[in-house]
């Protein structure tokens, strides 16, 4: 039985790292991942300590995240309609492209709803293309950076929770 929960456990560590390049909370899955492995196993392995470790990095991860996001669009003179409308463009374009290009779709979806959703702010505050551009930028920037911050954190979460299980 402890094989079948281990492996279990390491297909959704991976999961959760790879639903991170989707724009999901994957953090929050490893997260979730251990403290239920840890529960089913009587807490043996894996401690109260390493699991208060982990929901740091996963808090620190989603909000580096969030805030690179919104930092990338405003460094390159995004309002708040067009970090606002980043947001939302993230969102609707990963809705949008999934269907189109399956996984692929989502991840294109995600950087370039970004950018059109902070271009379209700026565009329609200043009528000016090229600040529209240089905000659309900085948000797709930002997102990709956002991306690979709390991409590296959750192969981090998923090492610390391995090392505890295997040592």
């Amino acid at each position: 039985m402890e094989a079948a929960e281990l492996t279990i456990f390491v297909l959704i560590l991976i999961i959760g790292i790879f639903s991170i390049i989707f724009g999901f909370p994957g953090t929050f899955l490893i997260l979730g991942d251990v403290i239920l492995y840890s529960w089913i196993t009587g807490f043996d392995k894996i401690g109260l300590t390493i699991i208060i470790v982990l929901v740091v990095i996963a808090l620190l991860a989603e909000s580096i995240d969030f805030f690179m996001g919104i930092s990338g669009a405003r460094r390159y003179g995004s309002s708040k309609t067009g970090v606002v409308l980043s947001i939302i463009g993230g969102i609707v374009g990963a809705i949008v492209m999934t269907p189109i290009l399956l996984g692929l779709g989502a991840i294109i979806g995600v950087f370039l709803g970004g950018f059109t959703g902070a271009f379209l702010g700026e565009y329609l505050e200043q009528h000016k293309l090229k600040p529209a551009i240089r905000a659309g930028y900085g948000a797709m920037v930002g997102r990709i950076a956002g991306t690979l911050v709390k991409g590296f954190l959750a192969i981090v979460m998923a090492v610390i929770a391995m090392v505890a299980i295997y040592s």
